[in-house]
Formats: C-alpha cells, sequence, structure tokens
C-alpha cells in the first residue's frame, strides 16, 4: 500500500491470518498459501459515515468499504497513547 497519497485516493489494505475468515471471496487466482491479504484503492472520498449505528461505511469513486464497527470503539491515536500512558 502507499504511503503518500498526494492524488486525494484512499487506498485500503486487509489482511487475514487464514483465509476461514473469508465469508465470501471471488477471484481468478488462487495462492497456495492460507493467509489472505488484499488491497487497492477505493479513489476519490466521497464520504465515510456511520449508515446504521454500527456499519461505518467509506465511499470512493471506485468503490465502498464497509465494516461492522461502533463509534465508541474508535480511539483517536494521540488520546490512547495518553490514555496508556505514552506521550
Amino acid at each position: 500500500m502507499r504511503n503518500s497519497n498526494e492524488d486525494g485516493e484512499r487506498d485500503f489494505s486487509i489482511e487475514l491470518d487464514s483465509n476461514q475468515h473469508l465469508t465470501r471471496f471471488s477471484t481468478a487466482t488462487n495462492s497456495a498459501h492460507s493467509g489472505v491479504l488484499i488491497e487497492g484503492t477505493l479513489g476519490k472520498l466521497q464520504h465515510a459515515l456511520f449508515v446504521e449505528p454500527e456499519i461505518l461505511e467509506v465511499k470512493g469513486s471506485c468503490g465502498v468499504l464497509r465494516l461492522n464497527l461502533r463509534v465508541s470503539e474508535i480511539a483517536v491515536k494521540d488520546s490512547a497513547n495518553k490514555r496508556n500512558g505514552g506521550e
């Protein structure tokens, strides 16, 4: 995944220890190892919002990423560091 994204596009990366954690997956090629890595771009960000109380939707010009997540489970890195005794 690219570190710098000067064109405004939003990249994503999903890494799973085993393909047993997938509920649905389609591809033209199949790897011999059991891990799964999916990388791509959602394109330019159109919106990121909770479309249901526990569904975060990140919509880009090239696709949509939905994640089962609660607002209360999101931590800002600086705040999390302070709570855990960090700088």
